[in-house]
């Protein structure tokens, strides 16, 4: 038999081998968890320790001008790639030490200011448009964090044409964030060039002119290409891409003068005289005058209370006389005017400004477009609550009134008279296809209103900027008063 003792020590023995296979058994189950469960958990984490993905910026085509001259191209910057033990890498512009070279990109836009407007500026993506893809072309894929994309003029518009498709390389780093070795490289594939009909020389002259004013001017050709385009005050894009610009983007938009608005595009203004030949246009084809009308000028019209002069009489005290429609055109006679615009009426008159494209966008490759006001009898009662006057079918006439359009509009009926009906949809980047569409008007019609115009650059014409200009040219000119601005004078 055994004893009592001998019983208490082989159940304490027992106990004792019980708790240390139990241990045994916790360990043993912690190893294979470890090891096989989250095995490819830890060796993600031991890889992203010592991988770093850098992103290779793929450069943005070029502008280039008619002739060639780039307009706006980039510049090769090499910098320094400096990996952390963390799981990051910052770039220096320090070249010496060790560390991956790699190849940046910097947008440079040779005429600064004088082209800004056209060229439009580079700006970083906004939080809400990480992740998003351009739909224009999702082949490019989504927009990542610090990729700077086009915000205005033919950067933007283009964004797919001249931004390229960034690459990438993978690069192992050990546990001091040195490099060991390159595991996958995507080389990056650069923006494709973009050719405008921008004339270099020109658009330089055209900018110039305009320093220290404000003002807008559009040149194209009798096809709708646009040789040169300048809004100004204008603002400088490379001032835009340096690091610290803060106290130059905030001096741009408490500037008064508005230094980024495209006033060639966006501005809405009276188009005044210039008004004139598409009035002329409108009483011709409709049948209310013909070529041999003529008008006595009185100096002043009289309607009630109301009177309405022509400027040479306000200004110099003298009549016209008896004039036909090429010499009022010349000498930019509001009397004659009020006289066509009445026999032609007013809801005439907004037919044809709407024909001619005033109450619409142009179509120009450049983002920022707004269209014109064209008013009517019913609209002024629609909005205004009020009906038409005789006086408002005056000051409509002339291009006053609540009649509102852009430059790049005006533009594009004063080609439409040059080319004798041609309506072209203004293009700053070069292309092959047409952009215009023809209007029915006859060619007699069309020459009245050019004669008139010539004659306005001649001898005893309001153009007497161009009198003795060589050679010959067609104009129109306007004279506008702004609330609470000087008068201004503008030839078109």
């Amino acid at each position: 038999m055994f004893s009592t003792n001998t019983t208490k020590e082989s159940s304490f023995h027992w106990f004792l081998r019980g708790i240390l296979i139990l241990v045994f058994t916790i360990l043993v189950a912690k190893v294979a968890e470890l090891q096989i469960i989250k095995g490819n958990y830890f060796r993600s984490l031991a890889e992203g320790n010592r991988i770093r993905k850098v992103t290779l910026i793929a450069p943005r085509g070029k502008v280039l001008a008619r002739g060639g001259e780039a307009l706006v191209t980039s510049r090769e910057v090499k910098k320094r790639l400096l990996f952390n033990s963390e799981s990051g890498f910052e770039k220096s512009s320090e070249l010496d030490g060790p560390g991956e070279i790699v190849t940046d990109w910097v947008r440079v836009y040779p005429l600064g200011a004088k082209f800004a407007h056209v060229s439009g500026y580079l700006g970083q993506i906004s939080e809400d448009e990480v992740g998003k893809v351009n739909p224009k072309c999702p082949e490019k894929g989504p927009k990542k964090t610090q990729d700077l994309v086009g915000r205005s003029g033919l950067e933007e518009e283009y964004e797919c044409v001249l931004g390229g498709t960034n690459g990438e390389e993978l690069i192992e780093v050990d546990n001091m964030g040195r490099k060991v070795r390159i595991l996958g490289k995507k080389d990056p594939i650069p923006g494709g060039d973009l050719k405008t009909n921008i004339d270099y020389g020109l658009q330089q002259k055209v900018a110039t002119s305009l320093e220290g004013n404000k003002g807008a001017a559009i040149i194209t050709d009798l096809e709708g290409h646009v040789l040169a385009l300048v809004s100004s005050p204008s603002y400088d894009p490379n001032e835009l891409l340096k690091e610290n610009n803060s106290q130059y983007v905030s001096s741009l938009f408490n500037d008064r003068n508005l230094p980024l608005f495209n006033r060639v595009v966006g501005g809405v203004y009276h188009p005044g005289s210039v008004f004139k030949p598409l009035v002329t246009i409108a009483a011709l084809e409709e049948g209310k005058i013909d070529k041999n009308f003529t008008f006595t000028d009185p100096g002043v019209i009289k309607v009630g209370a109301f009177s309405y002069s022509n400027w040479y009489l306000s200004q110099y005290g003298k009549t016209e006389g008896t004039i036909g429609i090429t010499r009022a055109i010349a000498r930019s006679t509001d009397t004659f005017f009020y006289k066509v615009g009445e026999i032609l009426g007013p809801d005439n008159i907004s037919i044809w400004a709407k024909k001619i494209g005033l109450d619409s966008t142009t179509g120009i490759d450049i983002p920022g477009e707004v269209s014109g006001l064209v008013p009517s009898p019913a609209w002024k009662l629609q909005y205004n609550k009020e009906p038409w006057f005789l006086g408002n079918t005056y000051h409509f006439s002339i291009g006053q009134g609540d009649l509102a359009v852009t430059p790049v509009e005006m533009n594009k009926m004063l080609l439409a008279f040059a080319s004798s009906g041609s309506l072209c949809e203004p293009r700053i980047a070069s292309r092959d296809d047409s952009l215009c569409k023809k209007i029915k008007i006859s060619p007699d019609n069309f020459s009245i209103v050019k004669d008139g115009m010539t004659q306005a650059c001649s001898g005893g014409g309001t153009g007497y900027t161009f009198f003795d200009f060589k050679p010959q040219v067609a104009c129109k000119t306007l004279v506008n008063c702004f609330c609470n601005t000087r008068p201004q004078f503008v030839q078109a």
